[in-house]
C-alpha cells in the first residue's frame, strides 16, 4: 500500500510539473504578446496623432472677472475703469466645439453703430466654463507621445492677463493641496508630469524603466536665466529686470538631436512632490512678489523641459522623448502697451521673439531650405523640438473683455496662421536594441 501511495504521488507530482511547465510557457507567450502589443499601441497612437495634425491650435477663453474660477487668475487682472470690465459678444456656433465668433460694434461716419462679426475655426475651442481637467484631457495624448519617444512642444500664447500662466501652471498651492477643488485647478505642467509618472509605472511590468529630468528656464530680453538656481531675472530688487548673477548660459545642440544649456540646473524627478517644489521655486525666482507676477509673466518666456529616457531590460530597447511646456510672454502690440524706457526694450524683445516663432513655423510648413532658428533664443532653444521630429500644440489664450478686443483679434489671427501650417510627419529617435 505504501508503494502504491508513493507511486500515485510521484505521478501526481509529474503531472503537476508538466502543467507548471505549460503554464510558464503560456505566461512567457503572454508577456511576449504584451510587449508586442505595446509596440503596436505606440505605432497606432502616433498614427492617430499624425491624422489629427502634428501642429494643432486650441483656443481658450478666460472667464470674466466676476466669474473667474480662482483668486489667482482674477487678482492678476486689474481694471482702472468700470467700463473696462464689459464683456465682448462671443458666440460658439458649432456643436463640436471648434468655432468661435466675436462681434464688435463700430461707429460709422454718420454716427450710427454697426456690428461686425469675426469667425475663427481651431482644432478645439474651450469656453470660459471649461475646467483644467477638460483642457488636459485634450492634450494628454500628446504627453503620452513624449513618453513614447517623440519631441513635443506645447505653447501658451496671448496677451498679458489672458490666463496663460494659469493654464500652464495653475495656482501654486494646487499641486500640494488636499482640497479636491483647489487640487482640480492644477495646470498642464503638473498634470503632464503626474500622467507620465502613472504611465511609466504601468510600463514597468513590460520591462520599461524611465528616468525623468526637469529644467525650468526664463528667457528675458534674449537672455537665459535658470529658474531652479538663484538667478531668476527678478531675483534682485530691481523691477526693471536683469539678473544679479554673472552666469552666461549657452544653448548647444549635440549629436542625436539632444539640446543642452550650459551651467543649468537639472532636477531628477523621482516623485510628484518634487514637481510641486520645482514649480514653486521657479515661480519664486520668476517674480519678486505676487503683485508683480503678472507683470513679470508678460515680460519673459518661461520654458519647462522634461526629458524622458526609457530602457527596456527585456527587449534591450531604448527611447528618449522631450516634453516642452512654454508660457510665452504677453503678445500685446507696442502701441497698446504704452511701454517706455526699459519696458520699451522688453516689449520689443518679446515681440521680436514671438515674430521669430511664427517665422520658424511658417518656414517649416513651406519646407524652406533655411529655417531661421537662430533669430531668437526661444526658437534656437526649441530647434530640435520643432519641425518634422516633433508634435506642436499652441494654446491661444484670449480675454473676453470688450476693451481687449483689438489684441484678441490679433492673437486669433496669428493663431489662425499657425493652424494653417503642416509641419510634416513626426519621427521619434531611433530605438536602440
Amino acid at each position: 500500500m505504501t508503494e502504491d501511495t508513493l507511486k500515485q504521488r510521484e505521478e501526481t507530482i509529474e503531472s503537476l510539473e508538466t502543467k507548471l511547465d505549460k503554464t510558464r510557457d503560456f505566461i512567457k507567450n503572454l508577456e511576449h504578446r504584451i510587449r508586442l502589443e505595446e509596440t503596436i499601441r505606440r505605432r497606432l497612437h502616433n498614427t492617430i496623432q499624425e491624422l489629427k495634425g502634428n501642429i494643432r491650435v486650441f483656443c481658450r477663453v478666460r472667464p470674466g472677472l466676476s466669474s473667474a474660477p480662482n483668486s489667482r487668475l482674477s487678482s492678476k487682472i486689474t481694471s482702472a475703469r468700470p467700463d473696462q470690465d464689459a464683456l465682448a459678444t462671443i458666440k460658439y456656433p458649432d456643436q463640436e466645439g471648434r468655432e468661435i465668433e466675436f462681434a464688435h460694434s463700430t461707429e460709422t461716419a454718420r454716427g450710427s453703430q454697426v456690428e461686425k462679426s469675426y469667425g475663427f475655426v481651431f482644432d478645439r475651442v474651450f469656453q470660459p466654463s471649461s475646467t483644467q481637467s477638460e483642457v488636459f484631457e485634450e492634450i494628454s495624448q500628446l504627453v503620452q507621445s513624449a513618453l513614447d519617444g517623440y519631441n513635443v512642444c506645447i505653447f501658451a500664447y496671448g496677451q498679458t492677463g489672458s490666463g496663460k500662466t494659469y493654464t500652464m501652471e495653475g495656482p501654486l498651492k494646487s499641486t500640494s493641496s488636499t482640497d479636491s477643488k483647489v487640487h482640480g485647478e492644477m495646470g498642464m505642467i503638473p498634470r503632464s508630469v503626474l500622467q507620465i509618472y502613472e504611465h511609466a509605472r504601468e510600463l514597468e511590468s513590460k520591462g520599461w524603466k524611465y528616468k525623468m529630468e526637469g529644467q525650468y528656464v526664463e528667457i528675458y530680453n534674449e537672455t537665459i536665466h535658470d529658474l531652479l538656481g538663484n538667478e531668476g531675472s527678478n531675483s534682485s530688487s530691481d523691477l526693471t529686470g536683469g539678473s544679479s548673477s554673472s552666469k552666461k548660459h549657452e544653448i548647444r545642440h549635440g549629436p542625436g538631436g539632444r539640446t543642452t544649456i550650459t551651467d543649468i540646473t537639472t532636477v531628477v524627478l523621482t516623485s510628484p512632490e518634487k514637481v510641486a517644489a520645482l514649480i514653486r521655486k521657479a515661480a519664486h525666482n520668476r517674480s519678486v512678489g505676487s503683485t508683480q507676477m503678472n507683470e513679470r509673466s508678460s515680460r519673459s518666456h518661461c520654458v519647462f523641459t522634461l526629458r524622458l529616457s526609457g530602457t527596456n531590460s527585456i527587449t534591450d530597447e531604448a527611447s528618449e522623448g522631450v516634453l516642452n511646456l512654454i508660457d510665452l510672454a504677453g503678445s500685446e502690440r507696442l502701441s497698446q502697451s504704452g511701454a517706455t524706457g526699459d519696458r520699451l526694450k522688453e516689449t520689443q524683445a518679446i515681440n521680436k521673439s514671438l515674430s521669430c516663432l511664427g517665422d520658424v513655423i511658417y518656414a517649416i510648413a513651406n519646407k524652406d531650405p533655411h529655417i531661421p532658428y537662430r533669430n531668437s533664443k526661444l526658437t534656437y532653444l526649441l530647434q530640435n523640438s520643432l519641425g518634422g521630429n516633433s508634435k506642436t500644440l499652441m494654446f491661444v489664450n484670449i480675454s473676453p473683455l470688450a476693451s481687449n478686443f483689438n489684441e484678441t483679434l490679433c492673437s486669433l489671427r496669428f493663431a489662425t496662421k499657425v493652424n494653417s501650417c503642416t509641419i510634416g510627419t513626426a519621427t521619434k529617435r531611433p530605438i536602440r536594441g
